[in-house]
């Protein structure tokens, strides 16, 4: 309800500018001066009085979409009473109350003919007509496009190998917006299709010094609409990084993607690098298979990119040995198949997977011997002697839940208390005060998740930055529209593959079956495609037989 009341009020507001900046315009135009007040039927009237589809009006103030068509509706009105430079239309769009207001207390603004126009119309102004429907077609191909990327389906690339091999790196998604009910966007003023920045000013910079893509003044709280469905154990979702400091906007921050492992109320647990939820080892589906990290003593350098022609994904670490000859390799995302294969090598003296010890912290300090974690990276809750291959128990808190808070406990709940519920916390002469006031006990406001790689050895997952709150889940992953090897550089292995290539097995296919072999859906983009065209074709002839007549 908050997330309506806030929207209301600001489309009351821009409907106020917009009355008090036009009113005289409607006037003008022979309406009410009332009208230039009503939320979308100002824009109808606009419009209709331009000859233009007046059902564009309910598009005026949709989230993202309505700040693009506002200018677009405004360039109109202005081009109605004959501001049609150039110069006119760029402070239409930059100071569009502003401008228009000018135009509207001004004693010349007067109604064009348009019709009188057209008659007596040049060769360039007929050329810079053609210019504006040209210019008109592109601006609806970008706001079709940013409808449905806002609110059906996202595009989504996989850039790190944290999924193999159920995701290969260079594949490219669709991520289904409502699989588990739409979350509604909290910055409606933004750029299209850009997720946090604009640019990258570089690594030296301050992440946070670096141009947004969106107006992070202008904000709406967390809302979902339509959750018929909750994430299950095993589904593969997409979700919003939860630790991400750069993006204050839940929305706007880097996207993941992984394995819902364990829910809500759920136990989980690492052990010797194997999966354990509520006591029990982890179903492995048809698409998954179980991979580990191995090191390999060699008598003589391995032919890497031989291998990697052969096994496709194969993040390895090359460097020689420490002591006497051969060389030490880093195996990550080895099947136990590919592993029995490598092993078999001639040049191989030894192999064995690598497993951190029990006990052992995940990160240290780099001038230190490992006994201290570097809380900076370390494995999640910074408190715990945990790390990847030996982790928890840990249960997943659920909403409802009445967890204990004790200074034990602080690091476990920190992140849940003052970032993803947005309370205010103090940990001060050791006790913990709540929006201020003394306390022991927490109630969970909303469910988490635990979203593990299926490459465990090689993924930066919740053993290292938390729960998951339900508010950062995006949606469910649908198909693979798109898959180019070597599409992007994998920076745990010193070895990248030369060039790229599709691979088009993998094209159109469903990507969250858990079958091995999943359904293909070529059939639905051909008929897309053909539709697309076809209606296109179907459109210019009514276009031409009209023009004939």
């Amino acid at each position: 309800m908050n997330y309506f009341l806030t929207y209301t009020v600001f489309v009351l507001i821009l409907s106020v500018l917009m009355g008090i900046s036009t009113w005289k315009l409607f006037k003008k135009m022979g309406h009410s001066p009332l009208f230039a007040f009503i939320p979308f039927y100002n824009y109808f009237i606009i419009l209709k009085e331009t000859k233009h589809p007046k059902w564009w009006a309910i598009l005026s103030y949709l989230p993202i979409v309505g700040p693009i068509m506002m200018s677009v509706f405004h360039i109109y009105l202005m081009k109605k009473f004959g501001k049609t430079l150039f110069q006119n239309q760029l402070l239409t769009v930059i100071l569009p109350f502003i401008y228009m207001a000018t135009v509207n207390y001004s004693k010349d603004a007067e109604v064009e003919d348009e019709n009188a126009n057209d008659l007596f119309a040049t060769e360039e102004e007929k050329e810079t007509k053609k210019k504006d429907t040209f210019i008109g077609s592109i601006t609806f191909a970008v706001v079709f496009a940013t409808i449905i990327h806002v609110f059906v389906t996202q595009p989504f690339g996989i850039p790190t190998g944290s999924m193999e091999r159920t995701l290969l790196v260079g594949d490219f998604l669709f991520v289904n917006k409502w699989s588990y009910g739409y979350r509604l966007p909290m910055r409606p003023v933004a750029i299209p299709f850009l997720q946090g920045t604009i640019m990258d000013t570089g690594q030296k910079g301050n992440p946070k010094d670096d141009p947004k893509s969106y107006v992070d003044g202008i904000k709406l709280p967390y809302t979902r609409i339509f959750q018929f469905n909750k994430p299950q154990k095993n589904d593969v979702v997409v979700f919003n990084y939860p630790q991400d400091s750069v993006h204050t906007a839940i929305d706007r921050k880097d996207p993941y993607v992984k394995r819902c492992v364990a829910v809500a109320g759920d136990t989980f647990e690492m052990r010797a690098g194997r999966l354990f939820v509520n006591g029990k080892p982890e179903t492995v589906l048809g698409d998954q298979e179980v991979q580990h990290r191995y090191v390999v003593n060699t008598g003589s350098q391995l032919d890497i990119p031989a291998l990697y022609k052969i096994y496709g994904f194969l993040p390895v670490v090359e460097q020689p040995a420490p002591m006497g000859s051969g060389y030490v390799y880093i195996f990550q995302g080895l099947t136990d198949k590919i592993a029995k294969e490598i092993k078999a090598i001639p040049q191989v003296v030894d192999m064995k997977e690598d497993i951190t010890p029990r006990g052992e912290a995940a990160v240290y300090y780099k001038d230190q011997a490992k006994t201290k974690i570097d809380t900076t990276q370390s494995i999640f809750p910074v408190n715990k002697p945990w790390n990847q291959d030996w982790y928890g128990p840990l249960k997943i808190p659920k909403k409802g839940d009445v967890v204990t808070l004790n200074q034990e406990t602080l690091s476990e709940y920190r992140w849940i208390i003052s970032e993803y519920e947005h309370n205010s916390l103090e940990n001060k002469n050791g006790k913990i005060f709540v929006n201020g006031k003394e306390t022991t006990q927490y109630t969970i406001k909303q469910d988490y998740y635990m979203m593990i790689g299926d490459n465990r050895d090689a993924s930066l997952d919740a053993r290292f930055f938390g729960f998951v709150p339900e508010e950062n889940i995006v949606g469910k992953p649908m198909f693979t529209w798109m898959s180019i090897e070597g599409a992007f550089k994998d920076s745990s292995s010193s070895y990248q593959a030369e060039g790229w290539r599709f691979r088009w097995d993998r094209m159109f296919k469903a990507t969250n079956t858990g079958e091995a072999n999943k359904t293909s859906y070529w059939w639905i983009a051909a008929m897309i495609l053909i539709l697309f065209f076809g209606w296109e074709y179907f459109v210019k002839l009514f276009r031409k037989k009209n023009t004939e007549e």
